[in-house]
């Protein structure tokens, strides 16, 4: 017989509430996703570059929750093929949308829903729950990208793992490290906000 899990809330529920705040912070998640892809390093032989947007993306996700974190991540999409530049490098319009990088902007998308609802299941209060919560996403990020990428370039699945995926398992380390110690002291700094309150 399964288990019902009660949903819990996510970060940004205990925080603020309505739809103009939701909206707000729906723009926020979008804005920071644009701002961090600007955190953008090539790598040699890749047509990806290193930039920090796996890490706001995953992030805002866990906060916002799975409705919310998409909707920010479809905002960004939309930003890109109107041709804002909220892309890596300045970057934006269908074609870069579409390009090499397709498959992990659109894999933001899926990503966010999952590791939202990951949070929404109480995951990111605890730095175990936060980090693996944070490797879930970008597996799925990667599980999109890395066959995009080799379509795209008309290249294998292996040359797009070797120069679309393992280049970054370092870095992605090292921000689901940082995710598993901001999340839980970020719930931390709520907690004790209402107990305060009180």
């Amino acid at each position: 017989m399964a288990i019902a899990i009660a949903p819990r809330s996510v970060l940004i529920d205990r925080v603020s509430s309505g739809p103009i705040t939701s909206t707000a912070w729906v723009l926020a998640a979008a804005g920071l996703t644009a701002l961090t892809a600007q955190i953008a390093v090539p790598i040699p032989g890749s047509p990806v570059p290193v930039t920090g947007q796996t890490f706001a993306v995953l992030l805002t996700a866990a906060a916002l929750g799975p409705v919310r974190g998409a909707l920010g991540q479809v905002v960004y999409l939309l930003a890109a093929m109107f041709g804002f530049p909220v892309m890596a490098n300045g970057g934006g319009g269908v074609e870069k949308v579409f390009g090499a990088t397709g498959g992990y902007l659109f894999g933001f998308v899926l990503a966010a829903v999952v590791v939202g609802s990951l949070a929404k299941r109480g995951t990111d209060r605890k730095p175990v729950g936060a980090f693996f919560g944070y490797v879930i996403g970008s597996v799925i990020i990667y599980a999109i990208g890395a066959p995009v990428l080799a379509l795209v370039t008309d290249n294998s699945l292996g040359w797009a793992i070797q120069n679309g995926v393992v280049p970054f398992l370092f870095g992605d380390l090292l921000k689901a490290l940082l995710a598993a110690g901001l999340l839980p002291l970020a719930w931390l700094a709520v907690r004790k906000s209402e107990q305060n309150d009180n």
